[in-house]
């Protein structure tokens, strides 16, 4: 007597259940995931990457067979309802169909679609597989909707992550364990590393160290308990602040070292790199990588010295904190330089 509505009822729950929890486990899959099981050359690897590619295909079977087991299950159901319970309109045109409705929301889109989100990586290759399988069957099915989506579709394909999202699953990450602080700090500090101009990260001209092209080698020599800094700039003259280039200290040193301390510091002048205080880090750092160089000199909207930016800032932008050597006195001279600013306006007032 019940034997037809039971069938219909399961088939509907059945289907429907194995559907949605196909389609959370595929919408779940990473494509981190995806690429790694690729490269062990695995079928699941194969086909999961196939679907990340067209993913309207694989979705376009999963729902069309939700649908169609849905409709025609719903109609078996009421019309077994009808066979049992001729005489019970309540029955047949109401309870049926909310306790139908309510089993349909409870078991076959909740909790598939649940368990599907948790467990999906161990549900990856099942559902890899089931899904390609479910693509033959309804094959010609899928052919007529996939037309009739490009008709729809005529405007092109949308960015599927922003930087926004990105910036998002940075911080999600971090919360959940997945990523520590540090390299969830990195990602947000690569993301937002155009923003940063130069002079946000450069040494302020007051706490730069420069030297005049006439001095010698072993002058310089002797200055070396002062000079920490692997790369000095030249300047024009003892009394001058225009800057003409800068020089690498441990060249000079190896000159020394084959006694040639004769030489003046302007026989190792290097052309030094200049740039607005406005420009983009992003920028500097390409120039630094095309050009081979590791410094370069700020200019003001006045063409003046405002400081310099080095290889080193480029790299702590993005790290997020100083890289500090044991040569190192100060930590940050952008604070040095304030600090010196703050000291200089003290002394004036009184």
């Amino acid at each position: 007597m019940y034997t037809g509505l039971i069938l219909y009822f399961s088939a509907a729950i059945g289907i429907s259940f194995f559907c949605s929890l196909f389609e959370a486990a595929l919408l779940s899959t990473t494509h981190s995931y995806t690429q790694l099981k690729l490269s062990e050359g695995t079928r699941t690897g194969a086909i999961l990457d196939k679907f990340k590619t067209n993913i309207d295909k694989p979705l376009a079977a999963i729902l069309t067979l939700n649908t169609i087991a849905n409709t025609w299950c719903a109609i078996g159901v009421g019309k077994e309802a009808t066979k049992i319970w001729p005489n019970y309109p309540t029955i047949t045109g109401l309870i049926v169909p909310l306790a139908m409705t309510a089993c349909i929301l409870i078991f076959s889109e909740i909790t598939p679609k649940t368990l599907g989100a948790k467990n999906w990586k161990t549900l990856a290759p099942f559902t890899a597989r089931s899904v390609n399988f479910l693509l033959v069957i309804l094959m010609p099915i899928i052919w007529l909707l996939q037309v009739y989506t490009r008709l729809l579709n005529r405007t092109g394909e949308n960015n599927i992550f922003s930087r926004a999202d990105f910036l998002a699953m940075a911080e999600i990450g971090s919360i959940e364990g997945e990523l520590d602080k540090v390299e969830s700090k990195l990602i947000y500090n690569l993301l937002h590393f155009k923003n940063f101009q130069v002079k946000d990260v450069m040494t302020p001209r007051s706490v730069i160290v420069s030297e005049p092209q006439e001095m010698y080698a072993r002058e310089f020599y002797d200055l070396q308990e002062e000079l920490i800094f692997s790369r000095i700039l030249l300047k024009e003259s003892k009394d001058s602040e225009i800057i003409i280039g800068y020089i690498l200290k441990d060249e000079v040193l190896e000159h020394l070292l084959d006694d040639e301390d004769h030489k003046q510091l302007s026989h190792f002048k290097r052309d030094i790199i200049t740039v607005s205080e406005t420009y983009s880090m992003l920028d500097m750092f390409n120039d630094f990588i095309k050009k081979h160089e590791h410094i370069a000199l700020v200019l003001d909207e006045f063409n003046s010295v405002a400081g310099v930016v080095t290889m080193e800032d480029v790299v702590e932008t993005i790290l997020g904190h100083e890289i500090v050597d044991e040569t190192d006195k100060v930590a940050d001279l952008q604070d040095l330089a304030m600090q010196q600013g703050q000291q200089l306006t003290e002394n004036n007032k009184t």
